[in-house]
């Protein structure tokens, strides 16, 4: 089995395992499985077993967030006349990537946030002078390309994330229509622009033919809102971006989710009292005195 992950790996495939860790049918202990692009190989010695354990794989690794490994044990029954089997599963799959398309002064420190999160950087750009390796020291790959056919020597999987930050509208749209158009479009479609650079794009794609919710797949403007406004600053809100969306956060401040304060005190009210009881409090004291 170690041998068909390096092979998924090695060719850019996701695949998952699972192995009988614990069983009280010692026969059934260190029997594999495995599942690569719908196809399921080995057995866990009981039709049962492999059943449960096929159908809830991609419920446990779904495709779309899965990159990297990921690792989950879970207990199924082994079978009517047999006791519980503890069952270890695994992901494996090539790293999740973040494809910077530009390579402007916003792709410098973006390229240094994403390898920070632990994705593949790549980046693309059309200008030699810019999309230079010694630009992007963090990048595992840097390309010249041709915007007509943006993406021909990158290959986009479900799991990687691509950020728009090239120097115009029509670079972006030319970039656009392809995303939008594969079948298994990245997890996260970012593009920086201005709002009338947005909606330029946005009314371009609804003239050729897309509809309101192939727009809502582009987090455009790109980032959340930080106030920032250096490329150091953009390209945080970027990367914070993309990390609430892998893990389904909701950008809200901690402060005002987990409320520890109005929890304390029972209220609404802030810390000290409101300025009427404060007033009201003065006064007491003013004619204790």
């Amino acid at each position: 089995m170690a041998a068909a992950v390096l092979a998924a790996v090695a060719g850019g495939r996701r695949i998952c395992t699972a192995v009988v860790a614990e069983c009280g049918d010692e026969s059934l202990v260190g029997l594999r499985l495995w599942r690569c692009e719908g196809r399921t190989h080995g057995t866990l010695g009981h039709p049962a077993l492999d059943d449960a354990v096929g159908r809830i794989l991609p419920e446990v690794f779904p495709s779309r967030v899965a990159s990297g490994a990921a690792a989950r044990t879970v207990q199924f029954a082994a079978g009517p006349s047999t006791a519980t089997a503890t069952v270890y599963m695994e992901a494996h799959g090539p790293s999740a990537r973040m494809v910077i398309v530009g390579a402007g002064h916003v792709a410098v420190p973006l390229s240094r946030c994403g390898a920070m999160l632990g994705l593949q950087v790549e980046v693309l750009d059309d200008r030699p002078e810019f999309a230079s390796p010694q630009r992007f020291p963090e990048a595992s790959a840097v390309r010249v390309i041709d915007f007509r056919a943006p993406f021909a020597d990158t290959p986009l999987a479900p799991a990687d994330h691509v950020v728009l930050v090239t120097r115009g509208h029509r670079f972006d749209y030319e970039c656009l229509i392809r995303l939008l158009r594969m079948p298994s479009p990245p997890a996260y479609i970012g593009m920086i622009g201005s709002r009338r650079r947005v909606r330029a794009t946005h009314e371009q794609l609804v003239r050729d033919g897309f509809e309101a919710a192939d727009l809502r797949r582009v987090r455009a403007p790109v980032g959340l809102d930080l106030g920032g406004q250096t490329p150091e600053e953009i390209a945080i809100s970027v990367a914070g971006e993309i990390v609430m969306c892998r893990h389904g956060g909701t950008g809200t401040p901690l402060p005002d989710k987990e409320r520890v304060v109005d929890r304390y005190f029972g209220s609404s009210e802030p810390v000290g009292g409101s300025p009427a009881t404060a007033a009201a409090e003065d006064d007491r004291g003013a004619g204790a005195s």
